[in-house]
């Protein structure tokens, strides 16, 4: 799951000036310099809006940008860590105990957001279990000082601006109240953590009592949390993720996201069950997800995974994590280590490989150590161009080969 400005000074409120002119104001300053002076623009677009003076005067008093806010935004260090260390953190068994508690003593509700949504319990377990610990921990930051923070900062406005006006909205509509806009410390809230816009639009009154409420109501997490997902493009019935092994030969440039072949396909060229029986000889289609390269643990990865998933995160190790424990509530068993040893790369070694990359052409985006997607395409060419096996996953030897 991960979107303008602003006449200066107080002016604005007493004024009343038009929405057309806060427009061409916030051409000027979508994000940077001044905060006070941004500030006072995000003022005058929330009351050109119709929020309210007393919620905008309240929610946008005292204000300060929150460095330990930005601190986080500029260093997610835990995606630097493999698939299976990043899972193994984060599915305990005690983490899998408890979902799998509370899936039998909420199953009446579980069942309800299935019919309703499509969405099976083990999927909406897994994201409830990682996002906040089944609600023991949503956050400590201040919603309002989050979202403006990263709405000033420059790296990401376009994403943040829009919540800081939904989460006055939901001031307004009385879901909550300032003083419950706790979470973390990007503006989710919730015990699935929504983004106020989100929250706004998307979630449902589940438990009919008047209000949304998904820091205490466990329906209207549920509930909200299947509506969510089905909006994502949500298929009823199929798989998302599946674990499967993969012969020591086959044409690996295939193994990509972004491709996919029938489950026939991917039989033909010696892809198994985990168990070692035989895909079914379909025609679905699904991708070949290799987290950690062709040696490390393998899946097949289908629409519910490639749309879905990666839409409620962008971060294709937590979108595994998240899929893979939503297979394990649902059955399946411990995943296996692949064919062989994987050395992956430390932090150092990754920035390197960056960098050499970036130099030759490549858009591997920020020079941070992380696998993501600009990276693994680069890794992928440099493969093929010098003859190792094209599973965008990185090893000392290709690192060599480009130095």
């Amino acid at each position: 799951m991960v979107r303008n400005l602003v006449l200066s000074s107080a002016l604005a409120f007493t004024l009343g000036l038009s929405a057309l002119s806060t427009e061409a104001e916030a051409q000027e300053a979508p994000c940077g310099g001044s905060f006070d002076r941004w500030m006072s623009q995000v003022r005058s677009e929330a009351l050109n809006m119709g929020i309210s003076r007393n919620v905008v005067s309240s929610a946008l008093r005292g204000l300060t940008p929150d460095p330990r806010v930005l601190s986080r935004d500029r260093k997610q260090g835990v995606f630097t860590l493999t698939f299976l260390k990043f899972a193994s953190r984060l599915i305990s068994k005690n983490r899998m105990n408890r979902g799998r508690s509370l899936m039998k003593k909420h199953r009446a509700t579980f069942q309800r957001v299935r019919k309703d949504y499509g969405v099976p319990s083990s999927v909406l377990t897994a994201f409830w279990g990682l996002e906040t610990d089944f609600g023991g921990f949503m956050g400590d930051f201040k919603t309002m000082r989050s979202l403006v923070t990263l709405a000033h900062d420059c790296r990401r406005p376009e994403l943040f601006r829009p919540q800081v006006f939904a989460a006055m909205r939901l001031i307004e509509r009385g879901d909550l109240r300032l003083s419950e806009m706790v979470g973390a410390w990007a503006g989710e809230l919730g015990q699935t953590q929504f983004l106020p816009s989100d929250y706004l639009e998307i979630a449902v009154d589940y438990d009919r009592s008047g209000r949304v409420d998904l820091l205490r109501s466990v329906p209207d997490v549920l509930g909200s949390t299947g509506n969510l997902i089905k909006s994502h493009g949500w298929r009823a019935g199929e798989p998302w993720l599946q674990e499967v092994r993969v012969p020591r030969s086959m044409p690996w440039d295939q193994a990509d996201i972004a491709i996919t072949h029938s489950r026939a396909q991917w039989a033909k060229w010696g892809v198994t069950r985990a168990d070692g029986k035989r895909l079914k000889g379909d025609n679905l289609k699904a991708s070949l997800l290799l987290p950690m390269g062709h040696k490390g643990p393998a899946f097949l990865a289908y629409h519910n995974f490639t749309k879905v998933y990666l839409e409620w995160n962008k971060s294709l190790i937590y979108a595994t994590t998240a899929a893979y424990f939503a297979t394990r509530l649902a059955g399946a068993p411990p995943v296996r280590r692949g064919n062989g040893e994987v050395v992956p790369l430390n932090q150092a070694q990754m920035k390197e490989l960056q960098r050499l990359l970036a130099r030759r052409g490549f858009d591997v985006g920020k020079i941070d150590g992380i696998l993501g997607a600009g990276t693994r395409a680069a890794v992928k060419a440099m493969q093929k161009k010098h003859g190792f096996p094209a599973d965008s996953y990185p090893t000392a030897a290709l690192l060599k080969r480009l130095r």
